[in-house]
């Protein structure tokens, strides 16, 4: 008559039913105001009324007292003991929910009213794991409900390995988990449990993914390479991984083509070129470790090269490695391997390390480095020429003899003369420009007397003119 919402009045007589006994009658006086969820695939528990009538069914079934003190336990508590003892020991068996009519109860309001996370949950709650994992198969729920209601639960309460053992049980291969698998890893990521991230890695037997973790592993953090020296066993972890996923691909290739399709794939070729960074780094870590420890390092960056970023970060290896020896010949093997390994840029990475020696002020070890690279074998004709050049334009700061003896160590004439004039030695660089061929020597004079005349040089815009 007055036009209320009847749902609360027939919701309070199903519980009224439920706290009676009457299960059957409470059924009936639910379904006038339960309704079942417009997406079973949401990420809650459904309705307020339906956790209601799960949590007072859940709470009625008590654990079973075994303890020594059941003897002192009041009448009241004594009685509902054994009310519910053959109830809950048929449900006990290995967790399972059996013949328990107070569960088979739960389960009818929840499949009846209940998302699907809300039934995983309500299986997850009371040890059933198996249920919870085929029922998230049979219905296809999205990865979301793997996560909340199975996935976080289990590492949250120790039972990963148990989780790992059941999903290898259903199915071997993994593949029906493929989906739910990497929504996990990528969940681990974003909240940066690597530790676990790593170990469901190994499980999936995501060798590729599993060696990506390492070298986070490896590089996060360090300081100095005195730290990474301490970190090399992750680099060994990086090898056995790239090597076992090698063998698979060798011993799948030959039979029929197995489709792991949520595993990482990768090339043999690529792993290959992996590997070689690896080793390559192991080399580089303990050559760097050495120099940090017998204090010859001298270089402090903010953030820690290694082999594992982008080229310019490979460059400021091979940098590093030439700078932080003894001298430049005993870290310059490496670096050349560094070069060529990645097919770096070698006179940008040879100009930064000669400048870098200038500030410095071991001018010595710029020759030896020019030295080095002509050795090397793979220089081109100018590469000594440009190395000189790209560092002479802090040449202010370079004592005179030291700045000569630079620019004669040059091949070329010309690139002599382009060296005297950017330190403005415009008489040194007449005396190389006559010595030219004639119509080179005629276009080298013109161009220094012009600098001359430019820079108020009346001494060599003289000289120059005679000449001419």
């Amino acid at each position: 008559k007055s036009g209320l919402d009847p749902g609360g009045a027939w919701h309070a007589w199903g519980m009224a039913c439920l706290k009676a006994g009457n299960l059957s009658l409470a059924r009936e006086k639910f379904n006038r105001c339960l309704k079942p969820p417009m997406d079973l695939n949401q990420l809650n528990h459904g309705s307020r009324l339906v956790q209601e009538v799960i949590q007072y069914l859940e709470s009625t079934v008590k654990p079973v007292l075994i303890a020594d003190d059941d003897f002192f336990a009041t009448l009241r508590e004594l009685e509902a003991t054994l009310r519910t003892r053959s109830l809950s020991l048929e449900m006990m068996c290995e967790g399972k929910i059996q013949h328990n009519s107070y569960y088979q109860e739960c389960l009818f309001y929840l499949h009846s009213y209940g998302t699907n996370l809300a039934i995983i949950s309500f299986y997850m709650r009371h040890d059933c794991m198996r249920e919870a994992l085929l029922h998230l198969l049979n219905k296809e729920s999205p990865s979301e409900v793997f996560i909340e209601g199975i996935f976080i639960p289990s590492y949250e309460s120790g039972k990963l390995h148990m989780l790992e053992n059941l999903l290898e049980t259903i199915d071997p291969g993994l593949e029906s988990w493929g989906v739910y698998l990497i929504a996990a890893c990528k969940y681990l990521q974003k909240k940066s449990y690597y530790h676990i991230l790593f170990e469901l890695q190994q499980f999936m037997k995501d060798h590729i993914r599993a060696a990506m973790t390492c070298i986070r592993f490896f590089t996060h953090g360090a300081k100095s390479y005195t730290e990474l020296g301490s970190k090399q066993t992750w680099l060994l972890k990086i090898k056995d991984h790239l090597k076992v996923y090698l063998q698979e691909v060798s011993r799948s290739s030959g039979r029929k083509k197995m489709a792991f399709t949520f595993r990482k794939k990768m090339s043999a070729t690529d792993v290959s070129r992996h590997i070689n960074t690896v080793d390559l780094q192991m080399e580089v870590t303990k050559f760097l470790h050495r120099c940090e420890s017998s204090g010859t390092s001298q270089t402090t960056g903010s953030s820690l090269p290694t082999l594992f970023g982008n080229n310019n970060m490979k460059m400021d290896v091979a940098c590093k490695v030439m700078l932080e020896g003894k001298n430049i010949e005993e870290g310059f093997g490496i670096a050349f391997r560094v070069l060529q390994d990645f097919q770096l840029e070698a006179t940008e990475v040879y100009s930064r390390v000669a400048k870098q020696l200038v500030k410095q002020q071991k001018y010595s070890e710029i020759r030896q480095l020019l030295k080095c690279v002509n050795e090397s074998g793979v220089a081109a004709k100018n590469d000594g020429d440009n190395i000189i050049l790209n560092c002479l334009n802090e040449f202010k700061n370079i004592p005179a003899e030291d700045l000569d003896n630079l620019i004669q160590d040059m091949d070329s004439d010309e690139n002599k003369v382009q060296a005297y004039v950017l330190c403005s030695k415009l008489r040194s660089a007449y005396l190389v420009s006559v010595r030219q061929e004639r119509g080179r020597a005629l276009q080298l004079v013109q161009h220094v007397r012009q600098l001359a005349d430019s820079a108020g040089d009346h001494v060599v815009k003289a000289i120059c003119a005679q000449w001419l």
